[in-house]
């Protein structure tokens, strides 16, 4: 997933309702997929965001040697900056980019 380019919304956004639900014609189960998609953004930013700040970490024993590094604040304040994963997920629902199936239907064949 390229964060960088992303045109999901920083801010609040209201959506048609309409819209939301055309693909299942549920607007709960509709919720319950992007409440998944966003679950997974999340663990992957998260997992992603960890592992560029343990690039710079320092292990130091002394509780006396705090100090702020540099590159970790710009890493944070770049990710504090990106939109929420529940908007990247709608934006990808909105865009279909999201595969899902029920797994209660039973299709003859």
């Amino acid at each position: 997933m390229d964060l960088k380019n992303t045109d999901a919304s920083v801010t609040t956004v209201t959506y048609n309702r309409n819209e939301i639900d055309d693909k299942t014609q549920n607007i709960y189960e509709a919720i319950s997929v992007i409440a998944k998609r966003s679950e997974q953004i999340n663990t992957d930013i998260r997992r992603e965001l960890i592992d560029k700040l343990e690039e710079f970490a320092t292990y130091n024993d002394s509780l006396e040697e705090i100090f702020e590094n540099k590159e970790q604040i710009e890493v944070s304040k770049f990710y504090e900056k990106l939109p929420k994963p529940h908007a990247l997920a709608i934006k990808e629902w909105l865009d279909d980019k999201i595969y899902f199936r029920n797994t209660e239907d039973k299709t003859e064949d």
